[in-house]
């Protein structure tokens, strides 16, 4: 007779009585559950379907390193995104993604994403002009043109024009919006199909395409040299000496915008609302930046160890990537629980990172607690963990910091409210992002 435990689970009745609070924020209804259930615990959809919550972080880190080899990504990522973005590392699977992650992985070390600096600090230049001082303002959306523009310059340096720019941008946040609403009202799979708001988006994804493929075009009939981003994936080789073909070099385009803007958007925006709350927190920022005043990009990347702890305990308390989502290949075991296979996992970051049992105070913004990085490192997961840990951890965190060293250079970041609203959709969104600026 079997001894293994049975998941506490959350009946059906519970999800639809709540599913219009779902569709606008699951949040506080996964932490009522987590509460009252467990860290772990496998919710009723109804019609035979079920996801299981956990918020325990051994749990994930079982998924995503230690057993590793028995958890595929979910069909949210490998079907529900794939169909708007291709196969690129994020979305890929088994060998695919093993071939791929090989041939990619040295355009992301740090010695090439140096190359990659000066990109990045003209576009974030060019954007912060936009704000205005002494005046309340949503920060979101400047920063995620600032997130935009930074991922194609990196990309593209000047092969792109402003018209190509706006449009790939919309495109990027329509499809987002669609898979938004797809995930949570699975319900109205059938309307998405009828009403023809699926194939308008799916059309949208392929004039993307198409204007991609314009782009490549156009470098490859220059014969110039850009060092740019595009440059590097157009050069890598597989170990049989032939090059991504255009469809895959697109769908790798495709997951940076999406990986790359969104993501970085979010971080950025949350993180100069905290420094906004605490003034003792700036004013450390400020110190360490006139420090290195005159320091090359390299030197202030590295050198910028007070501004780092400030972004990783942004992240902690709003990691933009708020789930990590994993299904297992054979039936499995933690702690006593059967997870039979093909269990759909959803790895709650946001809770993780906020977990009284894991962190002291953990509500509180205190950036000093990442001065030792290493003894938090088994709860701390912004960018995932283990193989498939994020290829461009490196490219967001360089970003964020550079922006954040230009921002203070030139304002003071006032408070304007004290709390920090959010908007959970495919990653953590700000919502009402207010800030006041002034000249430094």
């Amino acid at each position: 007779m079997s001894t293994l435990k049975q998941l506490p689970e959350v009946p059906s009745f519970e999800f639809f009585k709540h599913a219009g609070g779902i569709l606008n924020n699951p949040l506080p209804f996964h932490l009522k559950n987590f509460e009252a259930l467990g860290d772990t615990f496998r919710l009723n959809l109804g019609f035979g379907n079920s996801v299981v919550f956990s918020r325990d972080p051994e749990f994930a880190i079982y998924a995503l390193r230690d057993n590793q080899k028995n958890f595929r990504k979910t069909e949210i990522q490998t079907k529900d995104l794939a169909k708007y973005v291709g196969h690129g590392l994020l979305t890929s699977e088994g060998e695919n993604w093993k071939f791929q992650r090989k041939l990619i992985q040295p355009a992301f070390h740090r010695k090439n994403l140096y190359t990659l600096l000066d990109f990045m600090v003209e576009a974030i230049d060019k954007e912060i002009e936009r704000i205005e001082v002494d005046k309340t303002i949503d920060i979101f959306p400047i920063f995620n043109d600032l997130a935009f523009k930074v991922v194609v310059k990196s990309l593209f340096s000047d092969a792109i024009n402003s018209e190509e720019i706006a449009k790939l941008q919309f495109i990027t946040e329509e499809t987002q919006k669609m898979l938004v609403r797809e995930l949570r009202q699975p319900y109205k799979k059938w309307w998405f199909l009828l009403s023809g708001q699926l194939k308008r988006n799916l059309g949208l994804s392929q004039e993307a395409r198409d204007l991609l493929s314009g782009i490549i075009k156009r470098r490859q009939d220059s014969g110039e040299q850009s060092k740019d981003l595009l440059d590097m994936l157009m050069g890598l080789t597989y170990e049989d000496g032939s090059k991504m073909n255009e469809e895959q070099l697109i769908d790798e385009i495709l997951i940076l915008f999406i990986a790359g803007h969104e993501t970085t958007s979010n971080a950025l925006s949350f993180t100069i609302q905290l420094i906004g709350q605490k003034q003792e927190v700036q004013d450390k920022l400020v110190s360490e930046i006139k420090h290195l005043e005159g320091s090359s990009l390299f030197e202030i990347l590295k050198a910028s160890q007070y501004t780092q702890s400030v972004i990783e305990e942004s992240m902690r308390l709003f990691p933009p990537v708020y789930f990590i989502d994993r299904q297992n290949i054979e039936d499995d075991v933690f702690k006593g629980f059967e997870i039979p296979k093909n269990t759909t996992l959803l790895f709650s970051v946001h809770q993780i990172h906020r977990n009284a049992k894991n962190w002291e105070n953990p509500l509180e913004f205190n950036p000093e607690r990442f001065e030792d990085s290493r003894s938090i490192s088994d709860f701390y997961f912004p960018f995932g963990a283990g193989p498939r840990k994020c290829i461009g951890n490196n490219f967001a965190m360089y970003e964020i910091t550079l922006a954040i060293h230009q921002l203070l250079k030139k304002f003071k970041i006032e408070e304007v409210k004290e709390d920090i609203e959010i908007q959970p959709l495919i990653s953590l969104k700000p919502k009402n992002a207010l800030v006041k600026f002034s000249k430094r």
